[in-house]
């Protein structure tokens, strides 16, 4: 397993003493010192080690979203609440106040919990949320004016960039995500890429459905897909009057599509035989389960004008449309437009966030608690908590309570998913 690393030069110690705890995996650097180097660092990265999984930070990811593939899992490591905390300390440890001081990169919320938490005077934080179409040069700016105002003697920030222009101006304070963060991530990352993995040996679905009835043409299309080489060990055979059911590991589907981009045997199926074929993939936790996420998206696919195909999952994800040639990857889900963007705001992928809507869907308003949430996602319970927190900065769970789950311990406090409702 690679698992590639996008991380400013300063970082790099650090993400390495994270990534020393885990094994059987081998790690892609891509080390920057400007962020107008990213986007180069990562296609050089993604072309010439095909990394199995990308970990990287919100700057590189906001310079770099559009370059990672859309099959390609990968996190975002932010600061928590946890790093900006220990910034105060450290500044406590120097001897210097807490306020006046201006914080970057923190979502409101975040900066308004610590605050909270550690009594400090919410209106002596100056903060400047992370944009990611914000330069460098605006949050220097932006200390910088605060700190003409009000003299405070250091200033707390996540961005390299930053520090290199205040050199000498005033002290950083970096709140950089700790090695524990990182190492979450990490794991959490590499749990990902192993279920996907395991996923690709699962067995999946494919229906070719003709568009009308044609005994001649539809033998033709189950003899142009026993002759595709990819097919050769695949279970085919006919499925009614005008379909063929092909029963094959989800990754052998992955190969025939190129990566769920398009299908070039249904234009071969035009060509050779002069017929119109849609096509449709499932991938369920059952046999039979595949087979009906199959149909649906070959009936989904014969609504569009052009032949092409669709796949949905039993977890609520659709990919398509594909078409007849392997042009560019469109993604859709299912009763979500906007995913994506919501995805990015959170700093989350779309397939995680598509996931939690089908979740929510099926608690269908009941609460759960982190742990809970973990055993539904196959991952572990730190993780779990993470990404509650994530959820929770993005507005994406409403915290309902608390629940005694054991007799001894502290309470477990409740959420209700609200994804749905942030989409719509």
């Amino acid at each position: 397993m690679v698992i590639g690393l996008v991380v400013h030069a300063g970082h790099r110690a650090r993400f390495a003493d994270a990534a020393s705890t885990l094994t059987g995996v081998e790690f892609a650097w891509a080390v920057y010192e400007h962020e107008d180097e990213i986007r180069d660092l990562v296609a050089g990265l993604l072309r010439d080690h095909r990394p199995d999984g990308l970990l990287l930070g919100l700057v590189p990811y906001a310079r770099a979203r559009d370059l990672i593939p859309p099959d390609l899992p990968f996190s975002v490591t932010r600061s928590a609440a946890l790093d900006l905390a220990l910034a105060w300390a450290r500044a406590r440890g120097n001897g210097w106040p807490a306020t006046p001081v201006s914080v970057d990169t923190f979502a409101t919320e975040t900066v308004d919990e610590v605050a909270t938490a550690l009594g400090l005077d919410r209106t002596a934080i100056a903060t400047c949320p992370f944009d990611p179409d914000q330069p460098v040069a605006d949050v220097v700016a932006f200390h910088r004016d605060q700190l003409a105002r009000t003299g405070a003697p250091y200033v707390i920030s996540v961005r390299m960039g930053v520090a290199a222009a205040l050199d000498g101006q005033t002290a950083v304070l970096h709140a950089l995500a700790t090695p524990g963060t990182i190492r979450a991530d990490l794991h959490e990352l590499a749990l990902r890429i192993r279920n996907k993995r395991a996923d690709g040996q699962r067995f999946a679905a494919g229906l070719f459905l003709l568009e009308t009835p044609d005994d001649r043409a539809r033998v033709g299309l189950q003899h142009l897909l026993l002759n595709t080489p990819e097919f050769a060990d695949a279970w085919i055979d006919q499925r009614g009057p005008r379909g063929v059911l092909v029963f094959a590991p989800a990754s052998l589907f992955e190969t025939v599509t190129h990566q769920w981009i398009g299908l070039p045997v249904l234009a071969e199926a035009r060509d050779t035989l002069g017929v119109r074929a849609v096509a449709g993939f499932g991938i369920g936790a059952s046999a039979r389960l595949s087979v009906t996420l199959a149909e649906r998206a070959a009936a989904r696919a014969q609504q569009d004008a052009d032949p092409g195909a669709y796949l949905f999952t039993g977890d609520g994800m659709t990919i398509g449309p594909m078409g007849a040639s392997a042009a560019p990857l469109t993604y859709t889900y299912r009763e979500h437009g906007g995913i994506e963007d919501l995805a990015g705001r959170a700093g989350l992928s779309a397939a995680t966030l598509s996931r939690l809507a089908a979740v929510e869907r099926g608690l269908e308003g009941r609460a759960l608690s982190p742990s809970e949430l973990a055993r539904m996602l196959g991952i572990t319970d730190p993780s779990g908590r993470r990404l509650i927190r994530k959820l929770t900065s993005a507005d994406l769970v409403i915290e309902t309570g608390s629940a005694q789950e054991n007799r001894k311990g502290r309470p477990t406090r409740l959420y209700k998913l609200a994804i749905t409702r942030a989409l719509g």
